[in-house]
């Protein structure tokens, strides 16, 4: 399977011919619209089989398959969070969608609206073949040492319940010092960070790889760039 997770940065109906030349089987895409509430034809034809989440209709965050891929929302309480999406693939494959935001929240803002997500719904990944993908607006750079829900507090969490993350695992590199950036603040070459991820269970991270989208490809559509993810 081929998983394609990207922000595009808004307009996806605009830029759906450069994501489908990667090929994905699944794509979770953060600031995307709504396919339901969309003038574009062309995207809701593309959008048959897709779930979706947000409080904007032109900003939210969907996971679309190809129409041989069963896609099932599992009804989880999200709704003072984020955005999550969690849901089975393929009745198979516990996939929590991510785009985490500041949410209006003084003090769990980013990876803290993850961290409460996983106070209340940690058991969702802890069994059988699971993954956690998206962007998390988050690296361990930005810890702050008097605080308990830390990017670096998030990962280990999500390692206690089995889950690795993908690029540091096939890069062996460490939280905090990638050599690839995911995105590139106000399309700045100069402004890189690694702030989009993918946790995969031990079963799946074993055939797994992770690439990341080129800027000189992707930048003009969007700051972020995919992370392009194929597990045999």
């Amino acid at each position: 399977m081929r998983i394609v997770s990207w922000n595009c940065n808004g307009a996806l109906r605009n830029k759906l011919r450069k994501l489908e030349a990667l090929n994905a089987d699944l794509c979770i895409i953060q600031e995307c619209e709504n396919p339901l509430q969309c003038a574009s034809e062309d995207y809701k034809s593309w959008a048959k089989n897709h779930l979706w989440v947000g409080t904007n209709k032109n900003r939210g965050l969907g996971v679309f398959a190809k129409p041989n891929i069963h896609l099932e929302a599992v009804p989880l309480d999200t709704s003072t969070l984020e955005l999550f999406l969690p849901c089975k693939i393929n009745s198979s494959i516990s996939l929590l969608a991510v785009w985490t935001r500041n949410a209006n929240s003084p003090t769990f803002q980013y990876i803290g609206q993850l961290w409460k997500f996983l106070q209340k719904h940690e058991q969702f990944l802890a069994s059988g073949d699971a993954a956690l993908i998206g962007d998390l607006n988050s690296n361990a750079c930005w810890d702050v040492w008097d605080r308990w829900w830390n990017h670096s507090d998030v990962v280990q969490q999500l390692e206690g319940v089995g889950l690795t993350s993908l690029y540091h695992h096939t890069h062996k590199e460490q939280q905090g010092s990638e050599s690839i950036p995911t995105f590139y603040m106000y399309r700045k070459r100069e402004k890189p960070y690694h702030i989009d991820y993918v946790f995969l269970s031990e079963t799946l991270l074993k055939s797994a790889t992770c690439d990341v989208g080129d800027p000189t490809v992707w930048l003009e559509l969007s700051d972020h760039m995919p992370l392009i993810i194929n597990i045999t």
